[in-house]
């Protein structure tokens, strides 16, 4: 018998919020006002010993880097899944849960991470932290929060989003729950990376990778769609 995992949700309601930052790289402008329905966000990345539940019930084969005492901390997120696993876990959270769970889109991320507060550099605010360098991805409890509580949005790992990339798309995004366009190569994601020279990433930020590869520094979270 497979024991589920319990993710910890943060309500996060419907309305619009200011994406994207003006002085921010080309695909972070411009600065746009967008709406999103309501969604429940993990409060943090989902970790080995979520993931670990997944691997039990069938789901994937451990990440390559599991077995390292570096990542093998239950506390610590899950690294070196690639975007089809991601996906995959929320099927797999879907089909035994009777909720619907998906990775979140880039507006729906930037959305929570900015915790209701407009403007600010971080999740958190406008200061940065001293650390700089990290061996290993943190422990996600360890993590700084947002005004809402979440945790880990910067400074652990990059997090696979629903859509694909397109660096020109907030040129043309619809304002109302924007999904990224219907193709591409690379698959979005968000959230300052523990193995970067500055992991302190603003929350505006974007980032991309192609869907199938792997790093140790990309993880993701959940989002448990609203019953409506």
């Amino acid at each position: 018998m497979i024991i589920l995992p319990v993710v910890e949700l943060v309500e996060i309601p419907d309305g619009w919020f200011w994406m994207g930052w003006d002085d921010g790289a080309t695909a972070e402008r411009p600065r746009h006002r967008v709406w999103t329905d309501g969604f429940a966000l993990g409060r943090t990345p989902i970790t080995n010993r979520e993931y670990a539940r997944f691997i039990e019930a069938g789901g994937a084969a451990p990440p390559p880097w599991s077995r390292d005492p570096r990542f093998d901390d239950p506390q610590q997120p899950v690294v070196g899944v690639n975007w089809f696993e991601a996906a995959a876990y929320c099927g797999w959270l879907t089909r035994e849960t009777g909720a619907r769970w998906r990775l979140p889109s880039e507006a729906e991320w930037e959305k929570a991470a900015r915790g209701g507060v407009d403007g600010g550099r971080y999740p958190w605010g406008d200061a940065r932290p001293d650390t700089t360098t990290f061996d290993r991805p943190p422990r996600v409890l360890d993590a700084l929060a947002n005004p809402l509580g979440l945790l880990g949005l910067s400074g652990v790992c990059h997090e696979w989003c629903l859509d694909w990339e397109d660096p020109s798309y907030y040129a043309n995004s619809p304002e109302r729950n924007p999904e990224g366009p219907l193709t591409g190569t690379r698959k979005a994601s968000r959230g300052g990376a523990w193995r970067h020279q500055d992991p302190w990433s603003p929350v505006a930020h974007r980032s991309s990778l192609p869907p199938h590869l792997r790093y140790s520094d990309y993880g993701f979270r959940v989002l448990r769609a609203s019953a409506g």
